[in-house]
Parts: C-alpha cells; structure tokens; sequence
C-alpha cells in the first residue's frame, strides 16, 4: 500500500507526537515503509515569513517590499528556529548538522534578497515580479527547514529515510510544478524508505502566485496523483469534527467518519478547509480518497472523503461558518424584469477580483455575501455609482452541511433551533442539490449559532 500524507504546521511543532503516532519506530505498530511525507513548515513559521495569516502583522517578506530592516529579521528567525531544533534533540535531531543546513540556507537567501535590492534599484525591471520571487523565496524556508530535520531525526531513530526538496533552491531549470514533481519522483522507491518532501515547490508559474498560503496541500494532491497512492492522508490538530472544536468543545465535537468531495468544497468556500479546493479537485479525478486523521489519537480511523459517497441516513454532519464576512445588498427599482441586470454586478465583482460566498436576490434586491477582507472604498465607490442604494454590513454565516440532508423539515428545524435562541436570519440560501444551507445573521451571534445548531442538529 502507498500512501501520500500531509502533516500541518502544528502537529510539526509537536514532532514527538508525530515520530510515536504517525510515523512510528522499526517493529512498533503501525510502521512500514510506502508512505510519503509532506511536510508544513513548523507551526508559525511561515507568518514570521510573510505575514500573520490571521492578524495580518509584517513578516520579513514585508520587511522587504517596504525597504525596512529584513536582514535584522532573517537573524532573528534563524536564532528562532535553532530554538526549535533545540526542543527535537531529545529525539534523535543532530543540532550541529542541522543548524549548518538552516545557517547555509538562510545566509543565502540573504543574499538573494540584496540582490533583488540591487535589481530594484535599477529601475530596469517590473518591482512586482521581483517582490513575487521574493515571496516566493522566503516561504520557501519553512518547508527546508521542517523537512531536512524530520528525515535527520528519522535516520537518527534507524530509519531509512530521503528527503525530496522540491523548493528548487540554486536550481536554475525553468520547470512547472508538475513537472518538478515528476522529475524529483521519477527514481524514487517509496517502498524502501520513508520519503519526506518540502510541502513548497519550485515552479515557473509561482506556487505562490496561483495558491497563496494553501501552496502545501497543492504539492501533497499531485504528488498523491502522480505516484497514484492508495490512499492520501492528511494528519491534523483536531478531527474533521461536526463543528469547531474551539467552540463548541472537543466532547461536543463529533467526527464525521465518511462523507465526499462535494461537502469539503462547501467547507472550502466558506474558509474552513478540510482540503485547498485546488488540492481536492485532481484527488477526486483520480479517485484516490482522502483521509482526515487527527495526530494525537492516532488508533481514530479519522475521516474519509470519497467522490460519490452518500450517507445512507438523512442527517447533518458539519456546521460551519464564519464571522468575517460582510453583506453588499444592490436595491434597484429598475431591476424587476430587467433580463440579465445581475450580470453587471458580477462584472464589478470580477473586476475587483472578488468571490462570493452566497448570493440571494428578490424583484428589487441583490445582497452578494463576500469575504470582509474584499471591502474596499473603490469597490463600494463603483457600486454607488452604479445602483441606487448600496448598504454594507458585516455579519457571519452558519452553514449546515451534510452528504444527504435532502430531507423534509430540516430548513424548518434549522431555523427554528436559530429563532428559539433569538438569532434572526438577515438572509437565506439553499440550492436544489441540498448539500449546503445557508444563513446570515448578526456577526455576534456567531459562536451561539454554531453551539446551537451543533446540539440541536448534530448531537440530538
């Protein structure tokens, strides 16, 4: 059997848990060769890289593009991730040869990044393309880093293991991604070792550029389809659960156990990701299932994701959401009737290279649910000019997702659950395919939606 795994940025951090759980030692349960790793970079890592995900807060990429200090920063991020291989020593890591690699690696990209200085102070080439190789660089530093030690701890524990660097690091050769790929695997035996690759890959088009931060799951589907693996895992902090264990409590938090590719796109485009929609779409092509684990309870079967499974009961099987949307609601007298009046709308929308989450509309109205980050004055600017009345609030989703909800008195039960505990429903959205229900309410009641409709719908 072969496998093709992922491991994320947190269960990395915690590697002990991940050499006993995941990978094993020779002759415990569980171990067998067959399996390749991909692997995130340390958890944190790639936000003191680029940015914060979350808080937005500069990383040296920032640094960088901004003319500030980055030097001063990549020192400190390499003091910080010496600090990192320090915690593994006690588990096999040799600190002096892995403190050369990360050294070497990082004094180099130091000078990459004063040579892109001295190119923009050129004037002779475009700043974006020079700022996105630079991006590009730096996150790829992570993935180096957190794979050159794994395979360093696993030979260190008998293991015979080989890492892939696919980051393309000194590599000249123009290569697209799937082509660095397959010229990296094109003579390597997963059955003799255990393989480790960088979850960042090298290629002319710009991992970065085309998945942002989702680039690591990007690497793991078409290594997974490339090798046609049996089987592709991911190894999580928490269980695809029923909701958001951080709300609503791990005991409250039921796994899913089976479901299919079209609910993890309903998670995908709602921000919570079981896998980057990018990354699922050639899995599902090629058949090969996926399987969500969860890294400390390692004897969980978890939860497969397959393309055509339907659960054999009606039932919800995950509510999600979030609190960072916004509602953009186009009141027009002149819409009704009009054929073809939202296709302006839409126009505007790609024009500002927005996605919507959810659109609902009636004879006069368009309210297009979008993320709260794609608010701009411009945007706004352009709509007012367009429409007569544009009103904009931010808001949250809760969604209750499922395999097989196509059932009677489930909207009902769904929005009665929402009005018994006071949380009105601005707007609502569910399309014939019933796999996803839709509802925007008040932003600060988000937390309760979701522990409200977990108990009722989920739990009961």
């Amino acid at each position: 059997m072969l496998t093709v795994e992922k491991i994320g940025g947190t269960s990395m951090t915690q590697f002990h848990d991940v050499l006993q759980n995941i990978i094993g030692l020779p002759g415990s349960k569980g171990f067998r060769y067959g399996r390749v790793f991909v692997v995130s970079a340390y958890g944190g890592v790639t936000n003191l890289l680029l940015e914060d995900k979350k808080t937005k807060a500069p990383g040296i990429y920032q640094h960088f593009i901004k003319g500030e200090d980055y030097a001063t920063s990549l020192d400190s991020l390499l003091n910080k991730l010496l600090n990192i291989n320090e915690s593994f020593t006690g588990i096999g890591l040799d600190y002096h040869t892995c403190r050369e690699f990360l050294t070497e690696r990082i004094m180099q990209v130091k000078a990459y990044l004063s040579s892109m200085e001295d190119i923009i102070a050129s004037g002779y080439v475009a700043r974006d393309s020079i700022f996105s190789a630079a991006r590009e660089l730096l996150a790829s530093i992570g993935e180096a880093h957190s794979a050159f030690n794994t395979v360093n701890i696993l030979a260190n524990n008998g293991i015979s293991a080989k890492m892939v660097d696919l980051t393309g690091f000194r590599d000249s050769k123009q290569l697209t991604i799937s082509e660095r790929i397959e010229k990296s695997f094109k003579d390597i035996n997963p059955y003799d070792s255990i393989i480790v690759a960088t979850g960042y890959t090298k290629g002319k088009e710009g991992i970065m550029r085309e998945f942002d931060r989702g680039y690591s799951e990007i690497t793991f589907s078409r290594i997974a389809t490339y090798l046609k693996a049996d089987e592709a895992i991911i190894h999580k902090e928490y269980h695809l659960s029923s909701a958001d264990p951080k709300i609503v409590g791990v005991d409250k938090a039921v796994p899913v156990g089976w479901t299919n590719y079209d609910v993890a796109d309903q998670l995908a485009d709602i921000g919570m990701e079981a896998i980057h929609p990018n990354a699922s779409k050639p899995l599902e092509m090629a058949g090969i299932n996926l399987r969500i684990k969860n890294t400390f309870e390692p004897d969980h079967p978890g939860t497969v994701i397959t393309k055509d499974y339907i659960g054999p009961e009606a039932k919800i099987e995950i509510i999600a959401g979030s609190d960072k949307i916004a509602v953009v609601e186009i009141h027009d007298t002149s819409m009704v009737g009009e054929i073809g009046f939202d296709m302006e709308l839409m126009e505007i929308l790609k024009h500002h290279n927005i996605s919507y989450i959810m659109k609902a509309t009636n004879a006069n109205s368009i309210s297009v649910v979008i993320w709260e980050t794609d608010l701009s004055d411009d945007f706004i600017a352009e709509l007012e000019n367009n429409y007569q009345t544009v009103t904009v609030e931010k808001a949250a989703i809760v969604c209750v997702i499922g395999s097989n909800i196509a059932m009677p008195k489930i909207l009902a039960r769904a929005t009665n659950t929402l009005a018994k505990n006071d949380i009105n429903v601005n707007c609502v959205s569910q399309s014939l395919r019933q796999v996803n229900m839709q509802f925007v309410i008040d932003r600060e009641m988000y937390k309760k939606a979701i522990i409200s409709l977990n108990e009722d719908l989920c739990l009961a």
